[in-house]
């Protein structure tokens, strides 16, 4: 076993009106002197702008605003950091956001925060970001956020779909820890169990919890935050994001490849589940009642995409990392096995 160094958030705050002890959680973490609050152009009114009050009480706070989630991005925002003098960061919004922040603040060695505005992505309490590197996305060892401050009331507004697309996310644990097993037992690719558990964990809380999350309450909310902060941590423990990401989200990452206006990426690994699920002979009618329970697309009309992009998309995702090892094998699907596979699953 290869030595393994794992970062994790030291500080979780999450409930209603918690971006108002924002201050709080930075005296615990002796997070002190000039901050930098990277927002995006809606979320910094949703809660950039709220943030940056409260904290010019104690601190001295400089704003970017950032409109993608790229290198170029980190890059220019890295600037910025050492131009002013910065000492810790805030990302406050979604992903995209949020990933930028993280990897900006592992490049400059500073502490950050991760405030999600919305429960769509596992990435809140990561050590990884996925960002853009050209027309392809990348997923890049970053730092695993200090803390963590998720304030539901602003989670719960935000549109329900970015909820139903954060759960897709979390369903599809089942097959990427499936993959990570099977990566073990043929390739000897080390495991580890804990992680695994872990990942496993905060998708049976999604799925047991199917019939009560779209009635959009606030603990169900908390549910859902509850169990992306979880998926987080498990990816920290891991090392990487296998107990998080396998064929599925190479099946994403194919769609994102291939079309100009994908949905978002939890529905997209949602769809994805279901049929990786059917490869690995698992329960795939339990994921996809799950899903559809929840509000978020089960086949190729509800992500608003053709059924050609899915049979391609089926076709190349095994090329998308390469080197991670799923149930899609080294060869990936024929054209036949591909539509095979999409109609015996209705996702066409």
């Amino acid at each position: 076993m290869r030595p393994k160094y794992m970062q994790l958030p030291r500080g979780v705050m999450v409930g209603r009106k918690t971006i108002s002890k924002v201050n709080e959680l930075c005296r615990d973490l002796q997070l002190e002197g000039r901050a930098l609050i990277v927002s995006g152009p809606t979320t910094y009114g949703i809660a950039g702008e709220k943030l940056q009050n409260l904290m010019e009480e104690e601190h001295d706070v400089e704003v970017v605003i950032t409109r993608e989630g790229s290198l170029e991005e980190v890059e220019r925002i890295k600037k910025i950091v050492h131009d002013k003098g910065v000492d810790f960061l805030a990302g406050v919004g979604g992903g995209r956001v949020i990933d930028v922040a993280k990897l900006v603040s592992k490049e400059t060695a500073r502490e950050f925060l991760s405030i999600p505005t919305a429960a769509s992505h596992d990435g809140i309490a990561s050590s990884r970001a996925s960002l853009k590197r050209g027309d392809s996305s990348v997923s890049i060892p970053a730092r695993a956020p200090l803390g963590v401050l998720a304030d539901t009331e602003i989670i719960r507004k935000a549109p329900y779909r970015l909820i139903a697309s954060g759960c897709g996310d979390i369903i599809s644990k089942f097959t990427a820890v499936k993959d990570w097993q099977l990566a073990h037992r043929i390739k000897g690719e080390e495991i580890s169990e804990y992680a695994a558990a872990l990942s496993l964990m905060t998708a049976k809380i999604i799925m047991d919890n199917r019939n009560v999350i779209k009635k959009k309450r606030e603990e169900s909310t908390r549910k859902v935050v509850k169990a992306l902060i979880s998926s987080g941590v498990a990816m920290s423990i891991a090392g990487s994001s296998r107990p998080g990401s396998g064929s599925e989200h190479k099946f994403s990452h194919a769609l994102d490849s291939l079309t100009s206006t994908p949905s978002l990426h939890g529905e997209q690994c949602g769809v994805g589940s279901i049929m990786m699920m059917y490869l690995h002979g698992g329960d795939w009618r339990d994921i996809r009642d799950a899903l559809k329970r929840i509000g978020t697309p089960i086949n190729a009309e509800e992500l608003g995409i053709s059924e050609d992009l899915v049979v391609e998309a089926l076709r190349k995702a095994h090329l998308i990392r390469p080197q991670r090892y799923t149930i899609l094998g080294d060869r990936g699907l024929s054209r036949d096995e591909a539509v095979n596979l999409a109609r015996s699953t209705g996702v066409i």
